[in-house]
């Protein structure tokens, strides 16, 4: 069974993501972007190459020139210059031009770092999505953001650049971990959280079925979820304005993951900093307790922290003076006027942040301390 979105800019269309269950039609949606003389390169990491980088190419060989591979070790701690320039290095030395093509094969970091890469080669070249984990199928691999952290600074260092094509193969998501998987889910009831409540309402009430991996759930899931951060985008390209929606739970989500020094996988800090925003949502009386008692179980049923520890709040509190979603000083936070509608909120405080961490932190920490103390 084949989905399949267009996302507009302007009115035009851009690019296509079709959702299949198999690399089958892999081939045929490459040929449509005209690839016939084109040189392809594959940007996949060391975890995805061996699973996925033989038959990804088996599919693109008839309907290029040449098909390369640049293959870099795991982990988040790559996504950064020094490997950029590695992938550089590796095009110049294939005499890539203008009119050739990178193809991102794996996760969100492969994605982020290979379309930073596409973006900044020979002032942009095109590139070509095939995510494999489900954090990369509902959110990195949708919208054209593009980058590398810079010391412990994450994605401070980026580009707009939309792909030409998203395909993602539901079935990869057999491979993924048990932690992985979990780490998608946190965007993905996000989605529903931000946009559309029957779609959350939905998520809880096939929560088994999501979590045993069934394809056809799983595909109607992702499906949606591209739905929404498509209309997200396609209103608003380069976080002007609602497409910081998408940021909700981000801002100390964010704070968190850095503060873990990235071992805590991004899905879960997006959950655990979404859930002390709808503490603070609640605190100003748009979500009942009730509510409030509804997402934690949630959460709960797919398997999501609800808590972190080692973790002090007033860390986490600094680390957010230095998040790159800033805007002239302000914090903009995202909060819940209710399930399934998020607004941009320049007025929360710092107590009030410390009230939301207060729920999510386990470490009996002294209180805050008040700022210039």
């Amino acid at each position: 069974m084949t989905d399949r979105l267009c996302v507009h800019l302007d009115e035009k269309p851009i690019y296509d993501i079709v959702l299949e269950q198999s690399f089958d039609r892999l081939t045929e949606e490459v040929q449509k972007l005209g690839t016939e003389k084109k040189k392809l390169c594959i940007v996949a990491d060391s975890n995805v190459a061996p699973l996925y980088l033989e038959e990804v190419k088996e599919r693109l060989l008839p309907v290029c020139r040449q098909v390369d591979t640049f293959i870099f070790p795991a982990g988040e701690e790559q996504k950064n210059l020094n490997t950029v320039r590695d992938l550089y290095e590796a095009l110049i030395r294939k005499a890539y031009d203008r009119n050739d093509m990178l193809v991102a094969l794996g996760g969100g970091v492969t994605g982020d770092l290979c379309g930073f890469g596409a973006a900044t080669y020979l002032r942009g070249i095109s590139f070509i999505q095939i995510p494999t984990t489900l954090l990369s199928q509902v959110d990195s691999s949708i919208g054209g953001k593009t980058g590398v952290d810079f010391d412990a600074y994450k994605n401070m260092v980026g580009a707009f650049h939309m792909p030409k094509l998203v395909y993602t193969n539901v079935r990869t998501l057999a491979t993924l971990s048990e932690e992985q998987f979990i780490s998608g889910m946190g965007e993905v009831v996000k989605h529903g959280l931000i946009k559309n409540a029957s779609y959350y309402h939905w998520l809880i009430d096939h929560a088994e079925a999501i979590m045993k991996r069934d394809y056809q759930i799983c595909q109607q899931m992702i499906l949606e979820s591209n739905r929404i951060k498509r209309d997200v985008v396609e209103l608003d390209p380069t976080e002007k304005g609602d497409r910081a929606l998408l940021n909700f739970g981000h801002t100390l989500g964010h704070a968190i993951e850095k503060l873990k020094e990235f071992t805590m996988p991004h899905g879960h800090c997006v959950a655990v900093g979404f859930l002390a925003a709808s503490e603070i949502s609640a605190r100003r009386g748009y979500l009942t307790r009730e509510e409030l008692n509804q997402l934690r179980a949630a959460m709960a049923a797919f398997h999501m922290p609800v808590t972190v520890d080692g973790v002090e709040a007033d860390d986490v509190l600094e680390a957010v003076k230095h998040d790159k979603k800033m805007d002239a000083g302000t914090i903009k936070f995202i909060l819940l006027k209710q399930m399934g509608d998020a607004y941009v909120d320049r007025t929360v405080s710092r107590e009030e942040m410390a009230q939301g961490l207060a729920c999510v932190l386990t470490d009996e920490n002294a209180p805050v301390r008040q700022q210039g103390e």
